[in-house]
């Protein structure tokens, strides 16, 4: 230890500690003693301490009315609490009061030394142990990718990858994130490679080794769980990831049991216009565009995307004979959040509630377009950070907190998620071709082979065309297309943006959650 830790040690017979207080000062702490509360506040007045040792039955002042003082003096510093007494309110109150640990008289000298050290090196020692761990699991990790034969091995790639993320995020120093990030870059160009391969002949009726994709999440996954009498709300927050999901799942974990936790496929494009309305009406693309025309919007049409969703809906209902009382609500703004809390009443009538919140997509669009946004979340683990804020201050969380007291079940998914970008890859197309920088769409698509999932007939990916020759191409890996007229403008301006319409694990394996209330 480099630098003496100070401990505070207030207790009224501090003589018969004396032996703890040696042991202490000989693992390298510096102890300062005193015989009262009111002599411990006014040394916490006076000076810094890492950890405050506080006796709960002192004459005078209490334990727990100097905790109160001196947490008002200075909230930051652990406090242990040290009692004899096992009676459940003072533990209440003590735990109430914020305290980082308790202990219970007769004390001994290892079980004081472990509580020091988990306060004060607990970062430390998660660090060490994170970095081990990772390394340890860092080879395992990558033969993985060589030997994933199907979907379901894809997945638990995925899994495991933004598991380490998700700790490796929570260390100090960060210290294996570059060999994580280069990981997950080497995992994303295997896993286009696996799409290449894979992705048309999940498309053909007759294949059963496919995984659930997007247009089959609600009859497979949502429908079956529609009972009558009892309400299902089910949520789809727009363009949340994977480790997005991972984030917010602790707000959500104390109201409700996860029942189910598994991922599904976005269908490409991994766009609203496609993986949402696939989502939605049980379909694909193409049969949409080709049985539902005055629904489905093309390409070159200036109107909104999903403007039909709750039709979408309602035929897929009526397609699967699901004959259940429903409503379904899109959130963009927080008087629409507020409204559905308001009207909560006679949702619980309804045997399904679909509510879209568009929130994380609006943030992932307006960090490409405003450089305020871009500066409160510049790289993917203040991406979450941002992501978890929202949810834990929306109408979302408050809409759950109601559920969970209504004893309603949920499903929460996602239509696909986004990839952060920062390879440009040229291509050039007439004036009518697509503008999303993930796939493009369009005839006469001139670009360089290689690094790209290029699908010539679009019917093979069930869908749509906008004219005879077009032909749809996608981005893979961290790529995102640029032309050549403003080249260096265009480039400029979206790398280190996330975008989502093509290839890769966070835009196409997506969490689809199944909770009951607590």
């Amino acid at each position: 230890m480099s630098q003496k830790s100070n401990i505070l040690w207030a207790d009224d017979e501090i003589d018969l500690l004396k032996p703890h207080i040696l042991f202490l000062e000989q693992k390298g702490y510096a102890i300062t003693t005193v015989n009262s509360g009111i002599d411990a506040i006014e040394e916490v007045e006076k000076r810094n301490f890492d950890v405050i040792f506080l006796d709960e039955n002192m004459p005078g002042m209490t334990g727990l009315e100097t905790l109160q003082q001196i947490k008002q003096i200075k909230p930051q510093i652990p406090v242990v609490m040290i009692t004899k007494s096992e009676e459940e309110h003072i533990m209440d109150d003590a735990i109430g009061g914020k305290i980082a640990d308790y202990l219970i008289k007769p004390l001994n000298p290892s079980q004081i030394w472990l509580s020091v050290k988990k306060i004060l090196q607990n970062r430390q020692l998660i660090e060490e142990k994170t970095t081990l761990s990772y390394q340890q699991d860092f080879m395992n990790i990558s033969m993985a990718f060589g030997d994933a034969e199907d979907h379901e091995d894809w997945a638990n790639i995925y899994k495991k990858l933004t598991y380490w993320e998700l700790q490796i995020d929570d260390t100090e120093n960060k210290s294996m994130q570059e060999v994580l990030e280069s990981q997950k870059t080497e995992a994303n160009a295997s896993f286009a490679r696996f799409i290449k391969d894979n992705y048309l002949d999940w498309l053909e009726e007759k294949n059963t080794d496919k995984p659930l994709l997007s247009h089959q999440v609600m009859k497979k996954k949502v429908f079956p769980k529609v009972k009558e009498g009892k309400p299902l709300f089910f949520i789809v927050i727009d363009n949340l990831r994977l480790d997005q999901w991972e984030e917010i799942e602790s707000l959500v974990s104390p109201y409700f049991n996860i029942q189910e936790k598994e991922t599904y496929y976005s269908i490409l494009p991994t766009t609203t216009a496609f993986a949402r309305n696939a989502l939605f009406s049980g379909m694909m693309p193409m049969d949409m565009a080709r049985f539902y025309p005055n629904l489905w919007e093309d390409e070159d049409s200036d109107e909104g995307k999903n403007n039909f969703e709750e039709d979408w809906l309602k035929i897929n209902l009526e397609k699967s004979r699901v004959q259940a009382k429903h409503s379904y609500h899109k959130i963009i703004q927080a008087n629409q959040g507020k409204a559905v809390l308001d009207q909560f009443h006679s949702l619980v009538q309804n045997e399904l509630n679909v509510l879209v919140y568009n929130f994380v997509d609006m943030v992932s669009h307006a960090r490409t377009d405003m450089k305020m946004i871009r500066e409160l979340a510049p790289d993917e683990s203040a991406y979450r950070s941002l992501t978890k804020s929202w949810f834990e201050h929306s109408s979302l969380f408050d809409l759950l907190k109601k559920i969970q007291l209504a004893e309603a079940d949920v499903i929460i998914t996602t239509d696909h998620g986004t990839k952060r970008v920062n390879k440009p890859y040229r291509i050039i197309g007439d004036k009518n071709v697509t503008t999303n920088l993930r796939y493009k769409q369009g005839k006469n698509l001139n670009f360089e082979a290689g690094k790209v999932f290029e699908i010539r007939k679009p019917e093979d990916a069930k869908l749509p065309k906008l004219n005879v020759s077009s032909s749809y191409v996608f981005a893979v890996e961290d790529y995102f297309f640029a032309y050549p007229n403003n080249y260096n403008y265009y480039v400029n301006y979206y790398k280190d943006t996330f975008q989502h319409g093509g290839v890769s694990l966070e835009e196409m394996i997506v969490p689809i959650v199944y909770l009951t209330a607590k």
